[in-house]
């Protein structure tokens, strides 16, 4: 039983534990209502109630639910979608908290090319472990207390000089490299959807 005051963690069953238990597990359009329906819902918590500490415990909800409660939720869902946009920022910021030195040393290594990008994401130079730590809460944050559009782009842009700092570096990953400069490219392409109203 759960202590009073503290959040109940959601049960998980696969599906022979469902059947067992009587269960059916969704179909799939019933699990992508669920999905964007989610997003939809934590979009409007975060800006139907833009306090700090709202915002706060949006920003930590992986921290709360875990990666692989948002996973199943949010993983399967097309990349440029409102779920699909959320997924990305969220593992950027997981990406971020786990491996501040990596993610240091590779936005370090990419913002001598990536002049641009580096001024839109907004990272304060030179960028140690705790200023990219600290610029993947403002961008999560700004998702829910800002522009969504503009936190997109910013995610977008982090991205882009973490790619090019991967491409520079002489033991980078350069299929690691592709795969942040398509996370990139959708989150752009989302904050566009977002200006356009058809980010569902």
């Amino acid at each position: 039983m759960a202590e009073p005051g503290k959040p109940r963690r959601p049960l998980h069953f696969g599906p022979d534990a469902m059947e067992a238990h009587g269960g059916t597990l969704p179909d799939p359009a019933e699990a992508a209502e669920a999905a964007h329906t989610a997003a939809q819902t934590v979009i409007d918590a975060g800006r139907g109630d833009s306090s700090p500490v709202t915002t706060a415990r949006l920003v930590r909800l992986v921290e709360d639910l875990g990666i692989d409660t948002l996973a199943q939720l949010w993983a399967g869902r097309p990349a440029r979608s409102l779920p699909g946009a959320l997924w990305r920022v969220y593992v950027l910021r997981a990406w971020i908290q786990r491996n501040p030195e990596v993610a240091a040393r590779e936005y370090a290594s990419g913002l001598v090319v990536a002049q641009v990008s580096h001024v839109i994401a907004g990272v304060v130079d030179p960028p140690g472990t705790e200023e990219v730590r600290d610029l993947s809460d403002r961008i999560l944050g700004g998702v829910f207390d800002g522009d969504l559009a503009v936190a997109l782009e910013r995610a977008a842009a982090f991205c882009r000089v973490v790619a090019t700092g991967r491409a520079h570096l002489e033991d980078g990953d350069l299929d690691a490299a592709a795969a942040m400069v398509t996370t990139a490219e959708d989150l752009e392409a989302s904050a566009r959807l977002w200006r356009q109203g058809a980010l569902h």
